[in-house]
């Protein structure tokens, strides 16, 4: 039975790798964006030498173009009446509450502000902008669309007397990390490193507000490529999706004897917090963005930073009660392995949101490849994590298996602009490393009732090594993992242990024997169940 499995497995690997040849003009370590750059410079080579002007002493710096600039820029023609006024705003330094004028009669009039607007709109319709706003935006959809799958896929592998408070907790995630990534979370993430700092902490300050968004500047800065391939409000929308998914997977890690409102209070502070201010070293612009670590759609920045967390907080916690008995380990069943199912499903479907918006733009050739190595890599932890179970446990586990395709999504998480070789590798590589990572865990008594340190810590942390021998520096990636790990650990094993001496942490054992449903919430998720 092994020895057909491994020659399976070999075949599987050379039909799957020998595509990657397509890709011969990515050399192993190139990223996507690598390749980009790669294609623009025979232009730059074969141009002809010029001869460049040294530089002034002291160059002055370049000035933000004013909104005459920009009008020019566009070619948007105005009356004469209507550039006076716009000279006038500029004049008077662009206040947001400058009152402007309107022009035109009935059904067609309109303040001048209102106008400009609409030719803005105007100049980048037919542009990139639009469609690389709108796949975005997708992506944001399909994000969230995950957290519904961290819902079920909870609810699915744990105890039916608890599910009615591990969809609650899943519920309220997601709504804490929204607000609480609007209130302050967006700002301490994408701060503006100032040139010269350290690259540790900075705060733009609280609230997403963008000022006065009827201003044409405001609005032209915010709402139009001057802003990004995508206005501000689709960039806060797909980073805040992403925000919760690291309280999420503390979620698992603690379920089925956790205290809620004590949970809900470190989710709180840690997604409020500790993801954007971490977050912030390198999608912000921080100190290790400086120092060459690469993490494409957040292997370690989400999946890893939830697992450290989620690892602390089952150390304050201990194992649930009847899971390590006399020196054994005594599986607690899951009640629903369909939900189970479904949840994966759910969490594969919005990974192409996860990793394919992550490329943060429409480009149609990355956003198609990097969408199919995230398939490959979750086919091929699925596959080897079931044939693990199959071969070294003796019976193909349908829970394995699940993992392994999380754990083939998130290892692939770090650099999905690889080639189809390397997917291969850390697909494969990460189907095996999760299941032994679940005996690992189970063996030294770390009671994780899903799997999710096995799947998201361990794997992210895989999966971010790897990315620099396809896309970094070995020396970034530890240097990354360490920061993020130590961090991210300390912190919620300090606000854990504060949170337990304030609150209390766990429930009792009678809550715990009776279910969380009834001693939290007063009523079971299933109520033919309770019946019977």
């Amino acid at each position: 039975m092994t020895r057909m499995m491994l020659s399976l497995f070999a075949v599987l690997v050379m039909a799957l790798a020998v595509p990657s040849t397509v890709y011969a003009d990515m050399p192993v370590g190139d990223t996507i964006h690598q390749a980009v750059a790669a294609d623009a410079a025979p232009a730059a080579e074969e141009a002809p030498a010029v001869e460049e002007e040294a530089p002034a002493a002291e160059a002055e710096e370049e000035a933000d173009p004013t909104l005459l600039d920009i009008i020019a820029e566009h070619e948007i023609e105005l009356t004469p009446e209507q550039m006076a006024e716009v000279e006038a705003y500029v004049a008077a330094d662009q206040p947001e509450d400058f009152e402007w004028g309107t022009y035109g009669e009935g059904d067609d009039e309109a303040a001048l502000n209102d106008i400009l607007i609409g030719a803005f709109d105007s100049a980048m319709s037919g542009t990139s902008f639009w469609t690389d706003n709108l796949w975005i935006l997708m992506a944001a959809f399909l994000v969230f669309i995950m957290h519904l799958g961290f819902a079920t896929l909870e609810s699915g592998l744990t105890q039916a007397k608890n599910t009615t408070n591990i969809l609650f907790k899943n519920v309220m995630i997601i709504c804490i990390g929204l607000l609480t990534y609007a209130i302050m979370g967006f700002n301490l993430m994408y701060p503006g490193f100032a040139e010269g700092s350290s690259g540790i902490f900075a705060f733009a300050g609280f609230g997403i507000g963008i000022g006065n968004e009827w201003d044409p500047m405001v609005y032209y800065a915010n709402n139009t490529s001057s802003y990004a391939g995508y206005t501000w409000w689709t960039d806060f929308l797909f980073q805040g999706m992403f925000a919760a998914t690291a309280a999420t997977i503390i979620s698992g890690c603690v379920a089925e004897r956790i205290k809620l409102l004590p949970f809900l209070i470190f989710a709180t502070v840690y997604v409020g917090f500790l993801y954007p201010w971490v977050g912030s070293w390198k999608w912000g612009g921080g100190w290790l963005d400086a120092m060459g670590f690469t993490d494409f759609a957040g292997s370690t920045l989400v999946h890893s930073v939830g697992g450290w967390g989620g690892l602390a907080m089952i150390l304050i916690l201990g194992p649930r009660k009847g899971k390590y008995v006399d020196g054994q380990v005594r599986p607690i069943l899951p009640s629903n392995l369909p939900l189970a199912t479904i949840g994966v499903f759910l969490l594969w479907f919005g990974w192409f949101g996860f990793n394919g918006g992550s490329q943060l733009d429409a480009n149609p050739r990355w956003i198609s490849y990097v969408c199919v190595t995230t398939s490959l890599a979750a086919a091929c932890g699925g596959v080897m994590a079931g044939a693990c179970s199959w071969v070294f446990g003796k019976k193909p586990d349908l829970s394995m298996a699940l993992n392994g395709i999380l754990a083939g999504l998130v290892g692939i998480t770090a650099g999905p602009d690889t080639t189809f070789a390397w997917t291969i590798f850390i697909g494969l590589s990460s189907g095996v490393l999760v299941y032994f990572a679940v005996l690992f865990f189970d063996k030294i008594k770390i009671d994780d009732p899903v799997g999710a340190l096995s799947v998201h810590l361990v794997c992210g942390i895989w999966g971010t090594i790897w990315a620099g021998a396809i896309g970094g520096t070995w020396a970034a990636q530890f240097t990354g993992i360490f920061a993020y790990g130590a961090t991210s650990f300390i912190f919620a094993l300090v606000l854990g242990l504060i949170v337990k001496a304030i609150f209390g942490i766990r429930v009792s054992e009678e809550e715990e024997m009776e279910g969380l449903d009834i001693g939290e919430h007063g009523t079971p998720a299933y109520h033919a169940i309770e019946a019977r």
